[in-house]
């Protein structure tokens, strides 16, 4: 290892040739070259990423000192490093562009180079003097970037899907406490924007409760199959040079410092192939923006007015609405939440492309995978709890108002079909629109049924029970 030094910088050497490194970084040659080479986003791998690659590496090494594929001096400077990395030291070395080599390779070396000078520092090396502590020799002991990565994805994602469900699960609670609130106010219904017969708003909030309540069921069977690790598959999904006991004891330390349910891929070729569980998972977030969209709209409209609208409800007012308009509001928590849905559709869409690119024993678009998948669990997370404390909590309803319209509203007529029949209802309703008067107008005027036959049969409340 040449490891020349001046006062600004080092000199690093791999096989490419010679490479000047900042002093001060923590990375080497392999990340400096992934910085000159990957200009491009300017963003980097999300945190709870690099982690996942830590936890990894950790797990790696307390399993390669155990087999005896690690010296235990080396393999504890190892643990050291990784345990400051897990305390949000060093994190500004983790600099390599998410656009960056196919599968990941430049940002796994990244991790290994950070680690190793980590670890020289503690032996009394200096930085980049890899005959004390080398990435690829010590810290990827037993490992590829193959099936590194996958790996990563995996417990990334299963960390942070927990967050956006708690956050989830507050919202359908969110839902429940309003459904129960407005259970007992009437309004008109409506299929295809138009008067259909009586609900109550409760019922309506009810329904978005369990949308989202089977939204959630649908992220966490996705999660199951996240739960599958390939590790142990090294380059290509044989093992070659891993230990015959490298997997075994590498899912159990993963457990033990993850916490989380883990276990080995039945077939480490296909975890290492297939990136049909990013698919799945990310079509399960898919799923639940469509139904977050849906549900804001239906808010929004709802909330439309206050004079020339529905002005069903009321959202909470959290900021002006215009720029020009004084006293204008607008439902920006729920525009804002639409904006959040629409880019998870678009990263699940990057998702799918990315997953069918894969050939053979290896997907080189992971890096692809990884930060939309991580992207969109971010935003969701954060926008879903916005929305729910932000809005739904917030929620008030107008109560005359929803009334009025169960009242005006020509879908009422629907109950007398049983009694005088889908055509002669009919009738009524094609006089009401003519002419401006309510239902029950036309028919007292027409004599159908009498003044306490119509009161009866007319309760918006009894029309919203079978």
């Amino acid at each position: 290892m040449n490891n020349k030094k001046t006062n600004s910088f080092r000199i690093e050497k791999d096989y490419m040739g010679e490479m000047k490194i900042p002093a001060e970084a923590y990375y080497g040659v392999q990340t400096a070259r992934a910085i000159k080479n990957f200009p491009v986003s300017g963003y980097t791998s999300q945190t709870i990423f690099t982690r996942a690659i830590v936890f990894i590496k950790k797990a790696a090494a307390k399993t390669n000192i155990a087999i005896g594929h690690l010296n235990g001096k080396i393999g504890d400077a190892i643990l050291h490093a990784c345990n400051r990395i897990l305390k949000d030291e060093f994190q500004e070395q983790f600099c390599v562009d998410v656009y960056q080599a196919g599968a990941g390779t430049s940002h796994h070396m990244n991790v290994n180079e950070v680690i190793a000078n980590i670890a020289i520092e503690m032996l009394g090396g200096k930085k980049g003097d890899y005959t004390v502590v080398h990435p690829n020799d010590h810290v990827n002991c037993g490992q590829s970037t193959n099936d590194v990565y996958p790996t990563a994805m995996r417990i990334a994602a299963l960390f942070s899907s927990k967050k956006l469900l708690s956050n989830v699960y507050a919202l359908v609670d969110a839902f429940d406490l309003k459904a129960r609130e407005f259970d007992a106010v009437v309004k008109s219904g409506r299929t295809h924007l138009q008067d259909a017969v009586p609900v109550r708003v409760g019922q309506e909030f009810s329904g978005y409760k369990e949308a989202l309540l089977k939204a959630s069921a649908g992220i966490e069977k996705a999660c199951e199959s996240l739960r599958e690790l390939g590790i142990g598959g090294s380059a290509a999904g044989t093992g070659i040079n891993t230990h015959p006991d490298y997997v075994a004891k590498m899912i159990e330390s993963l457990r033990e410092i993850t916490g989380l349910d883990v276990v080995a891929s039945k077939n480490r070729f296909e975890a290492m192939q297939s990136n049909r569980p990013f698919v799945e998972f990310s079509g399960a977030l898919r799923a639940l923006s469509v139904e977050l969209i849906r549900i804001a709209n239906d808010l929004r409209l709802m909330n439309s007015g206050p004079n020339t609208g529905l002005a069903e409800i009321n959202l909470p007012a959290v900021q002006p609405g215009s720029s020009i308009m004084p006293g204008k509001v607008n439902p920006v928590i729920a525009e804002m939440l639409n904006m959040v849905c629409f880019s998870v559709i678009g990263n699940d869409t990057s998702i799918m492309l990315a997953a069918q690119a894969g050939q053979f024993e290896l997907n080189v678009m992971m890096p692809l995978i990884q930060y939309k998948m991580q992207d969109s669990l971010l935003i969701l997370t954060n926008a879903v709890k916005v929305f729910d404390e932000k809005c739904v909590r917030g929620i008030t309803v107008n109560k005359e108002k929803c009334e009025d319209y169960a009242m005006k509203s020509l879908g009422i007529v629907t109950v007398l079909n049983p009694i005088i029949g889908y055509a002669n209802a009919a009738e009524v309703v094609k006089e009401s629109m003519k002419t401006g008067k309510t239902a029950k107008e036309v028919i007292l005027e027409r004599k159908i049924l009498t003044k306490e036959q119509v009161d009866k049969l007319l309760s918006p409340m009894s029309m919203t029970e079978p």
